[in-house]
């Protein structure tokens, strides 16, 4: 019987020998040198804490397509982070961190890059790791010696059994969901005092202190020495005569009850925080510092806790609200605790072009003030005085009654906006412009009611007068008149009718005029779909070359559409980066537009034409096409999305400067909308995916555009090659991202003769594969676009690019119009 039960037991065991090893392997607190682990969003956890408390690995960020390198609570639904390595270039999937002996932890990308390795290496003496029950993770030498943990490292969270020593700190997060370095500092002075201040991105200067426990001391022995966050639960600074700065007289929760953490929150506000073990409670605060954030000590050089022109009100959870007043809106409406812009125009220049107009109002905010932005003080002022002192100065843009008598004006930027009962009533008289608009142009023509009345006057005066064979005489001339008048107004309204009102600054010009302007249409500079152009010569004070486009009339109703997008769409813009439209002619059934001349053609020949241009020419028409795409997206009234930019529709000016063009397939949009649904449009090979998926377009879909465009810069070949060499070259984003994952870099230039550095080729390169990301959640603004470009913002590596989204042959042959 014995014996025939063994084959049973050990079959038995060997079938329970792999889930046992997957267990070991999944639960494990130590690893050794070589060991490695890869971001591939199954499994999360490379190391355990033996408890069970804490986990060690990659935890997905930014909806799965990227994982950040991080410490968790592993008991808890909400898998709490409470530390991480690569808050700012998060890792895209296949990352892999490993252990090595002579670097110890190293991040990378998954074509071996390293993305990130800790600042303070260990220098060759690694020989494992451990996740230990407090939650730290620390790096042993081979006798076992503590060589790196990230005790030491902190990022925004202390534990239990954690210290912060002089010099170190703890930096707030960007956002909630954004792990990249915020605003925020909470440190430890070489003089004990233990302060928390915000910092003036992207540079290292700190504003004043909002908070500080003033442990300086007024002898060496009272100084601060640490921040200790004991096993306990308690949380003080101790000082070198060993007594403690305490944040809080309440009693300090059980550890072996709750889960304890202290965090510097992305608001800035340092919370104390408890969960109960062993629940699916949540995290609830029992103190904060500062009490109230809002009140805080004012930041004279920085933003302040909510962003400029906005408005701070403590919530019920103890923690900051931003709001914009009344006129304005948020400048990015996915930071709400950013800043605000004024939704209309208010300057000097615009003041003086509408003198004796009522343009503005004020909007009255109670227990509300901006302090330190003042540049006047009126005293004694009555309120009436200080809302009239402000109305007639262009500089002023919010005025403070407070007092009874004294009044305040204040300029833009507002910093440090805050509600404040303590103000005992005082208000803030915020001037907005009553149209929400501003003058393009010059004020129109005097308003002739007046003459008009008067030449009525004049005229009963003379019929009264006269005999009554003469004033049927004159009767029979006014009514003949008049008639004369009313035709001519009716055909002057026809000339100017359109769904849309045309701007007044734009030239009406006859079919006549242009046909002499353009010698009877004779030299043609190109042609597309709608329109051909020709070059022309018109005489606007001085004879001026123009580009004169002649909209095919045998499709009247997209050529009609077109024709208003145009005219309307560019009427109203105004930007350097732009081509300018000086006029137009609707004459019957002729449309025309008429642009200022672009003597360097389009960027489409200088790419692809025998010589490359050099990269410093290349670069600044890249910049120069991202800044005219920022502000069709942000800076207009209504926002415009292009929808067809391509190299055929950059024209380049006398010194080589990019302007966008051909807004015939624009698509608007109100300031209160960021997407809609329409027929599909653009042109082969420069289309984002979303036209194909019914998605609601947005502005990402001029990104994606771009994007492609920036890669045609960059190799000075065509996104589309229907005949190439190499198969896998066809599509040029698909070869540009092989050869990024690759580190083919050069295979993209190899026949230029003045190639960019690898360090700048790749940066722009990763760019661009942000730009055509699929997801368009995923591509950035085109603000952003232009900070990496400009290298004011960092470029993080981009998320793995799918080919396969739309097939190469579907792709080639699609015919839109361009």
């Amino acid at each position: 019987m014995a014996s025939s039960l063994n084959p049973l037991l050990l079959c038995f065991l060997i079938l329970c020998l792999p889930s046992v090893c997957v267990f070991a392997q999944t639960s494990r607190s130590n690893i050794k040198v070589g060991d490695s682990f890869t971001a591939d969003g199954n499994n999360t956890s490379w190391v355990v804490s033996p408890s069970g408390d804490f986990a060690f690995g990659f935890q997905p960020h930014k909806n799965n397509s990227f994982f950040l390198l991080s410490i968790w609570y592993a008991n808890i639904p909400s898998k709490t982070i409470v530390w991480y390595a690569n808050g700012d270039n998060p890792a895209p999937k296949w990352s892999r961190v490993q252990l090595t002996d002579s670097e110890g932890l190293k991040l990378t990308y998954p074509d071996g890059r390293i993305l990130w390795a800790p600042e303070n290496n260990p220098s060759g003496s690694v020989a494992s790791g451990s996740l230990n029950d407090s939650g730290n993770f620390v790096l042993h030498d081979e006798t076992s010696n503590s060589v790196w943990e990230t005790f030491k490292n902190p990022k925004d969270t202390m534990l239990p059994s954690q210290t912060l020593e002089k010099g170190e700190k703890l930096s707030s997060r960007r956002s909630e969901a954004d792990f990249a370095r915020g605003r925020f500092q909470l440190v430890l002075q070489d003089d004990g005092n233990l302060v928390l201040h915000s910092v003036n991105l992207p540079s290292e200067y700190a504003n004043e202190n909002y908070f500080e426990t003033g442990t300086s001391g007024a002898d060496n022995s009272s100084r601060g020495i640490r921040l200790v966050f004991n096993k306990s639960g308690e949380f003080y600074v101790l000082r070198e005569n060993n007594d403690t700065y305490t944040f809080s007289s309440q009693s300090f929760p059980s550890p072996s009850q709750f889960y304890l953490r202290a965090t510097l929150n992305f608001d800035g506000v340092l919370t104390f925080y408890q969960h109960p073990k062993g629940s699916s409670g949540t995290w609830t605060p029992i103190w904060s510092k500062p009490d109230n954030i809002c009140n805080a000590k004012l930041i004279s050089e920085g933003t302040g806790i909510c962003g400029y022109n906005s408005i701070c009100r403590l919530g019920d959870n103890i923690r900051p609200n931003c709001t914009c007043p009344q006129g304005y809106s948020l400048l990015d409406p996915d930071d709400p605790y950013g800043s605000c812009k004024p939704d209309f125009i208010q300057g000097c220049k615009e003041d003086e072009l509408s003198q004796g107009k009522d343009l503005y109002h004020f909007v009255e905010l109670q227990d509300t003030d901006w302090p330190g932005s003042d540049y006047a003080r009126l005293e004694p002022f009555t309120e009436d005085q200080c809302k009239r002192a402000c109305m007639e100065d262009c500089f002023c843009a919010v005025a403070i009654f407070r007092a009874g008598d004294i009044c305040w004006k204040k300029r833009l930027p507002l910093s440090n906006g805050k509600y404040d009962t303590s103000l005992n009533g005082g208000k803030a008289l915020v001037k907005v412009r009553k149209d929400d608009s501003s003058l393009i142009g010059p004020p129109g023509p005097p308003i002739i009611e007046r003459k008009n009345q008067d030449t009525l006057i004049l005229a009963v005066s003379v019929l009264l007068g006269s005999s009554a064979f003469l004033n049927l005489v004159l009767i029979g001339a006014l009514c003949l008149g008049l008639s004369s008048i009313y035709q001519f107004k009716k055909k002057l309204k026809n000339v100017y009718r359109s769904d849309s009102a045309v701007e007044s600054n734009l030239r009406c010009f006859t079919y006549k005029e242009l046909e002499e302007a353009t010698n009877g249409f004779k030299e043609e500079l190109g042609r597309g779909a709608f329109a051909v152009v020709y070059k022309g010569a018109i005489n606007m004070g001085s004879a001026v070359n123009v580009a004169v486009k002649r909209l095919n009339t045998f499709l009247l109703q997209e050529t009609e559409k077109e024709f208003k997008n145009e005219v309307n769409v560019i009427g109203q813009t105004h930007h350097k980066n732009l081509v300018r439209l000086l006029g137009f002619c609707e004459d019957g059934t002729e449309r025309m537009l008429v642009y200022e001349y672009m003597s360097n053609g389009t960027l489409a020949s200088l790419l692809f034409g025998d010589s490359k241009p050099n990269w410093n020419l290349r670069l600044k028409m890249a910049f120069g096409i991202a800044r005219g795409l920022v502000y069709l997206h942000e800076d207009c009234d209504t926002q415009i999305i292009h929808c067809d930019i391509k190299p055929q529709n950059i024209l380049l000016d006398d010194y080589f400067n990019a302007r966008i063009s051909d807004f015939g397939l624009a698509k608007l949009l109100n300031m209160n909308q960021s997407r809609t649904h329409t027929a599909i449009r653009g042109t082969k090979g420069y289309v984002a995916l979303e036209w194909f998926k019914n998605m609601p377009i947005t502005a990402k879909v001029d990104v994606y555009s771009f994007g492609v465009l920036l890669l045609e810069i960059i190799c000075c070949r065509r996104s589309v090659d229907t005949e190439p060499e190499n198969e896998e070259r066809a599509i040029l984003s698909d070869w540009a991202y092989d050869c990024y994952t690759t580190g083919c870099l050069k295979a993209l230039v190899e026949e230029d003769q003045e190639a960019l550095d690898d360090k700048n080729l790749e940066k722009f390169l990763m760019i661009a594969i942000w730009c055509i990301q699929e997801d368009p959640t995923l591509r950035p603004t085109m603000r952003k676009v232009s900070q990496m470009l400009e290298g004011v913002a960092e470029v993080p590596a981009p998320p793995c690019h799918n080919p396969n989204s739309v097939t190469t042959d579907h792709y080639l042959s699609l015919t839109l119009d361009g």
